[in-house]
């Protein structure tokens, strides 16, 4: 499922890669936890790191690489099962704050 889309929110991005997740493992998005992280390289924010918790210890994760505009989804055995291209996207700068 390689697919573009516009999100140009950080709210945007994260509902997207929060819904997408969910759907992926049959979870319910109102009893699913999100996580995330901001992702630095050389000390400047770059990207998120996104996991969602399911039962039985399920975890499947997204990284937004912001400088390449992509979302790469990940599921619970760590293979890739979605790429996202962003055609609209955050400034990932503005993860500093």
């Amino acid at each position: 499922m390689d697919e573009v889309a516009a999100l140009p929110t950080l709210d945007d991005l994260r509902t997207h890669v929060f819904l997408t997740l969910c759907h992926h493992d049959n979870l319910d998005p109102q009893q699913t936890p999100l996580d995330q992280a901001v992702i630095t390289r050389s000390g400047k924010p770059c990207g998120l790191y996104f996991q969602v918790s399911g039962p039985r210890l399920l975890r499947t994760h997204a990284i937004w690489a912001g400088e390449e505009n992509r979302v790469l989804f990940y599921d619970a055995h760590g293979v890739r099962f979605a790429e996202l291209r962003l055609s609209e996207a955050p400034d990932p700068m503005k993860l500093a704050g």
